[in-house]
């Protein structure tokens, strides 16, 4: 069936609205108080001596990792990439050897270690993303999902703070038995659970489901694809966790050059398999079938980037990722060893990741098209002399003022699994969706990435964007933006209060 997809509307924002539709990042996180506790009990239950020498292996062991899969020589790994069936041209796409067999293996002592030290964190990094999944996709509310990689259940615990409602059935994929024992000891006592299955494998979930039940409404794969050490399987993984998806894919990695370059690999493989598929199909043979295609054909990123074609940074020596501030838990304080001093109350997560979705991106007008803006100079010769005094006070204290990440209590001294409630966390949750409804950036091409942390030099301020150069976000490319007070004083507002990972805004050309 085929459907015409439409011009939107144009949407006249405001410069207050384009702020709070710009935001993406989110301040100092604070781990749920039911995660917090959860993670406790599981500790104390297992009564494992030597906690901080267990850490610090696990830590170590996951350096080790990354510099054997660091080892894949460049030219082969592009030669895949660009062409994986250059060798597998008369085999089908089947995992040779089962995840987790060829990665880091998971025992209990490893597990524990996990638990206390990695997983508040790796739920951080997945909060975050699913978070902006649901700001950007309001009409999306998975009823099924697919976790493969599930270790402790780090994706599943923000996938249903993100969905509390939605999700009705999840399929956790985890070949570590410790794992798997470790995430259903943590969600014991929870209420209104989902439907849960695991699985050892995505051959053991295909082989028990049947065909007409595969397809996930979500699929995540987090902070496992650099444990598998074959580029090659890699590929497989997620062009099976692909097939199973029927909307959205979600792959998260940790925030590091190697971790950065599996997704942009991943990104590249996906948007050219579906690249692929359309040119088989013909769809863009006749210049009349351009606006008309399949609900579900082809794929288009929903984050990080505001297009799909090649990735800018790719030349350019740098790489995307971000950052997510969260408060270390009671067990992380305990737990973590610390490099002289104290150890910090909180803990900078740094991820990177990449969100799929099945059809073709939204053509939507873009934040800017149609908005009036005055320079300094107009403004001020609009105000009264009494006004104009008090702006000139406006300037001098936003000169002095720096942009923060978090506002409140010490984290060093804040003990929060003492102090939280439950009753906070919901309703924190309800303002948070309360904001989310009064303004969004839509999917179009309009809304650029700041990938790296802003820089404030008196009155103005330098960003590095990722962004879209036409309507469709068929191309993209890496801008350096400086914007000044004098210029237009509303957009040098947002630009002081915007974080890594926000959004920005353009006007189409």
């Amino acid at each position: 069936m085929a459907s015409l997809i439409p011009e939107t509307t144009q949407k006249i924002f405001t410069p207050e609205t384009l702020i709070s539709a710009a935001k993406q990042s989110q301040g100092c996180l604070i781990v749920p108080i039911s995660l917090r506790r959860a993670i406790k009990r599981y500790i104390r239950e297992q009564e494992e001596p030597h906690m901080k020498r267990k850490v610090l292996r696990l830590s170590e062991s996951f350096s080790e990792i990354k510099d054997v899969n660091l080892m894949l020589t460049t030219t082969a790994s592009k030669e895949l990439v660009e062409d994986p069936f250059k060798s597998e041209r008369s085999k089908r796409w089947k995992i040779k050897s089962a995840y987790g067999d060829i990665g880091f293996k998971y025992a209990d002592d490893e597990t524990v270690a996990y638990v206390a030290s990695r997983m508040p964190a790796v739920y951080s990094a997945c909060y975050r993303v699913l978070s902006e999944v649901r700001r950007r996709l309001p009409d999306f509310s998975p009823a099924k999902v697919l976790d493969f990689g599930a270790g402790t259940g780090s994706a599943f615990w923000a996938t249903r703070k993100v969905w509390p409602k939605s999700v009705e059935k999840v399929n956790l994929v985890e070949p570590s038995q410790s794992m798997q024992r470790a995430g259903r000891s943590l969600i014991q006592g929870l209420k209104d659970l989902p439907l849960i299955h695991s699985y050892n494998s995505l051959q053991s979930l295909t082989k028990n489901i049947n065909k007409s039940e595969r397809e996930h409404d979500l699929v995540i794969a987090s902070y496992v694809l650099g444990e598998i050490p074959s580029l090659q399987d890699r590929i497989t993984i997620v062009r099976q966790l692909w097939d199973l998806t029927r909307d959205v894919l979600v792959l998260i990695e940790p925030g590091t050059p190697h971790g950065s370059n599996i997704i942009s690999l991943m990104r590249s493989h996906i948007l050219w398999m579906e690249k692929r598929k359309s040119r088989k199909s013909g769809v863009q043979n006749s210049e009349a079938c351009k606006d008309l295609v399949s609900v579900k054909s082809g794929a288009f990123i929903v984050a990080p980037c505001a297009h799909d074609g090649s990735c800018p940074l790719e030349k350019s020596g740098k790489y995307c990722h971000f950052v997510q501030r969260m408060q270390r838990t009671s067990s992380q304080r305990a737990y973590k060893p610390s490099k002289g001093g104290p150890l910090r109350g909180f803990e900078d997560e740094k991820f990177s990741f990449v969100a799929f979705r099945r059809g073709q991106r939204p053509r939507e007008s873009w934040p800017l098209d149609g908005m009036q803006f005055e320079t300094l100079k107009e403004q001020r010769t609009k105000r009264n002399p009494v006004d104009l005094e008090s702006d000139y006070d406006e300037i001098d204290e936003q000169d002095q003022d720096s942009i923060v990440h978090y506002k409140g209590e010490n984290p060093l001294n804040y003990d929060s699994d003492a102090t939280e409630t439950d009753t906070i966390d919901d309703n924190d949750e309800d303002g948070e969706e309360e904001q989310e409804k009064t303004a969004r950036a839509d999917l179009g091409g309009g809304w650029g990435r700041i990938i790296f942390p802003p820089v404030r030099r008196g009155r103005q301020v330098t960003m590095d964007v990722c962004r879209s150069m036409n309507q469709n976000g068929s191309e993209g490319s890496f801008e350096r933006i400086v914007v000044t007070r004098s210029k237009n004083p509303a957009l040098h507002r947002q630009a002081r209060k915007s974080l890594w990972g926000d959004l920005w805004p353009f006007q189409s050309n």
